[in-house]
Order: structure tokens, then sequence, then C-alpha cells
């Protein structure tokens, strides 16, 4: 039997794997947003009393999640995807689509919500995706989604939470 796998299944598990075999080289030793100010604000001890130990790093060091474990990757109620951190808004389910990397996937976020940056880290370049109301980080957006945007927002699961109700 032979079994397939997609360049993208492929790449996210790979760096999934490398997260794994380099301790602490996914996560940023810094906080998630350095230089950048945000109309949510804690100290880092705050964040990580009010994250705790799984939603801290992936929210303010930048960590990544493995690849299918997230309960919202198989959620398909109407509804809002909202930051974790501050609640904020996010991603509408009417743009949640299957992208077959294991994470949660949007081709468009809802306007004024995210801000991009650029991403050096596991040597390649990479666009990062953080909440603009305060830093924490999503995941990363890439150019390979679905019609209509061609893009793809990859996102932790961690880092959103699920208001079910009308979409927005």
């Amino acid at each position: 039997m032979t079994m397939r796998m997609s360049k993208r299944t492929f790449l996210g598990a790979t760096g999934t794997a490398l997260c794994g075999l380099v301790a602490g080289a996914c996560a940023r030793q810094s906080e998630a947003a350095p230089g950048m100010t945000f109309a949510v604000n804690h100290s880092d001890a705050d964040w990580r009393r009010m994250l705790g130990p799984q939603r801290y790093p992936i929210l303010r060091q930048a960590a990544t999640e493995r690849a299918f474990t997230s309960p919202l990757l198989n959620e398909h109620r109407a509804g809002t995807f909202t930051c974790a951190g501050c609640a904020s808004p996010l991603f509408s389910s009417r743009t949640k689509f299957e992208s077959g990397t294991g994470w949660p996937s949007f081709w468009q976020a809802l306007p004024g919500r995210v801000l991009t940056r650029a991403d050096h880290s596991l040597m390649m370049e990479r666009t990062e995706v953080l909440c603009r109301r305060c830093g924490g980080h999503l995941g990363h957006v890439f150019d390979d989604g679905p019609r209509p945007t061609g893009k793809r927002f990859c996102m932790n699961g961690l880092a959103l939470k699920f208001a079910p109700g009308a979409a927005a």
C-alpha cells in the first residue's frame, strides 16, 4: 500500500518534528511582539498565570502546537474564532477550510484584527500572524490558500477560542 502526502502536509509535519527535536527552538525567548505596542498589555508573570502552561508558549513565545491536536481543527459550527489571550474576534467560521495541515486554517481574517510581520525562524522566511489587540502569536499566513483570497491563515488552535453563534 502506498501512502501519498501533500507538500503542505509534509512541510507541516516536518516543521512540527523539528520543533520537537530541538527543545525550545520554536519558542522565542522574548515576548510575542517586542518593540510593538498594543491595547492589551500584561506583565510576563500575568500572561503566564492567565494563559497557563499550554497557551503561554504559543501566544507569548511563538511556539507551535503539534499538528492534528487542536479540537478547533474539527470545529464546524457557525461562530467566531477569538484570540485566547484577549478575546478579540479574529476569524469568521465562514472563512474556515480544511487545509490538510493539521491546524485550523482560514482564507481571511476579520478586517483590522491581525497584524503580520516577517518571521525568519527555522531557517526559512514565513509571515507571522499576530493579534492586533494583544500582540499574541497566532500562527502564519501562506499564499497557497483557496479562492477568493489565495491565503491560508494557518493558526495554532491553542491561540484561539471559539464562540458559537452567528458568524462574524
